[in-house]
């Protein structure tokens, strides 16, 4: 079933609310291999190679599926809907209605709630060798979002080393909308130590700058000359020890960042970011239509969660960027709008493409 993985079908076999589970695999003409489950439409395992053309799995993750329900890190690998990242106290209104959302992160919103679209089964509408589609209607004030969303998320492992993500949604009533993948990386393979020498840029002159709650307060603020400055390649650990309220609240880098708007791709999508692993060669470039990008610096992450090859998986030990609109955006008239209308269409692009640096 898989080239490289050791990931075994029998044991994402299940009936969840009424729905079978199942694992699918996409490869493509390169031997790269994403392996994915309906639940939650986890990315269960990403295989890409390193400069001497070894194959390592470079998403967290786990064996089988009994373990993604009981984990404490509910988001592995999965699609966030349906607003990636935090409403504060879980509120907005819409034309003069308010609205109140499930409150799990605190007093604030996180994720999609109590039951995101991280803990749900997808049908599976369309498998090739080397893309799939899921598709699901939440209902009209799942977790206390208004409006039946019809959310369809295709996937595309390309001969150039991308997996490409385009998310579209339609409602029937005015709602907000954000979504997002949430793969949790490490360039030397899953539970290979710490991601703070991976060298990162961010293509970002400012960023949202956030309460202790980690919800924006507002402003957008210049990055130049403080350790948020990404904007020439760094290690990820340089300036984690700079004494800044910012790092001090998110225990680390937890906060989006405001995009350039160039350089972009033959596709027409922004140049968000991009990690160099020096050790094993591999890159990863992200692009996006987003306006932000979440960066997450696995401060969450504390030795306690064992992974797929049995190692731990410490502080640090992953990273994550989320290609967004900013974080509480429904109560920030001054963001970029998530406000989704019946008469539009919600559309999202996000693709994670891989490179090696052949030189050592």
């Amino acid at each position: 079933m898989t080239k490289n993985s050791s990931v075994l079908l029998s044991e994402f076999k299940n009936i969840i609310n009424d729905k079978e589970t199942n694992l699918y695999v996409l490869r493509n003409n390169n031997g790269v291999e994403a392996i994915f489950t309906d639940y939650g439409q986890r990315l269960i395992s990403l295989f890409v190679p390193d400069r001497n053309g070894n194959m390592e799995d470079i998403v967290l993750g786990f064996n089988t599926l009994q373990e993604y329900i009981d984990s404490k890190e509910k988001y592995f690998g999965a699609t966030i809907g349906r607003y990636g990242n935090r409403i504060a106290k879980g509120k907005f209104s819409i034309d003069g209605k308010s609205y109140q959302l499930a409150t799990n992160n605190g007093e604030n919103h996180l994720h999609g709630g109590d039951k995101g679209f991280n803990d749900v089964v997808w049908d599976v509408k369309k498998v090739t060798e080397n893309e799939i589609e899921f598709k699901r209607v939440s209902p009209d004030m799942e977790e206390g979002y208004p409006g039946n969303l019809d959310v369809t998320v295709h996937y595309h492992l390309t001969d150039d080393n991308e997996l490409e993500i385009t998310y579209k949604a339609t409602t029937d009533k005015a709602t907000h909308v954000n979504l997002t993948h949430h793969s949790f990386f490490n360039l030397k393979g899953e539970g290979e130590g710490t991601i703070n020498d991976h060298l990162l840029y961010i293509n970002a002159d400012r960023y949202t700058p956030v309460d202790e709650g980690l919800i924006p307060i507002g402003k957008l603020e210049m990055v130049e000359g403080t350790p948020f400055d990404f904007r020439k390649p760094k290690p990820i650990g340089q300036d984690l020890e700079v004494k800044n309220g910012q790092l001090t609240f998110g225990n680390g880098y937890d906060h989006n960042f405001v995009l350039g708007e160039s350089p972009k791709n033959n596709k027409g999508l922004v140049l968000a970011a991009k990690v160099i692993e020096p050790t094993s060669g591999r890159i990863m470039e992200v692009y996006t239509d987003e306006p932000g990008l979440q960066f997450y610096g696995g401060n969450f992450l504390d030795g306690t969660i064992i992974g797929k090859k049995g190692k731990p998986y410490i502080f640090r030990g992953a990273f994550c960027l989320e290609t967004q609109h900013f974080p509480d955006t429904p109560n920030n008239q001054n963001f970029p709008t998530t406000l989704l209308k019946p008469e539009e269409e919600y559309s999202s692009t996000c693709i994670y493409k891989f490179l090696v640096d052949k030189k050592p």
